[in-house]
């Protein structure tokens, strides 16, 4: 590629640096970004995630997300993936 050079004048993640190193799509559908590592949201997870927030909305002067976590049945989310998931909601 004559206009790689062009390519180093800006900021790279290790992925985009593999890729470039190795050859343009060299990596798998997904590897190296951030997606492949947050497991999606389940339709269950969804509705789960709706009742709690119906649930604990009211509750004066508590924090809604903490209290969505601790009743979470599924374990290992974190407080920034409910408050995206509750925005994307």
């Amino acid at each position: 590629n004559k206009k790689a050079f062009v390519e180093l004048l800006f900021w790279k993640s290790p992925a985009i640096v593999c890729e470039m190193t190795k050859g343009y799509s060299s990596l798998q559908e997904g590897e190296g970004t951030t997606r492949s590592r947050v497991p999606p949201w389940t339709p269950q997870e969804e509705q789960e995630l709706r009742e709690l927030y119906w649930k604990y909305k009211e509750v004066e002067g508590g924090d809604i997300i903490a209290a969505i976590l601790a009743h979470l049945p599924t374990p290992g989310r974190t407080r920034r993936q409910v408050v995206k998931q509750l925005v994307r909601m």
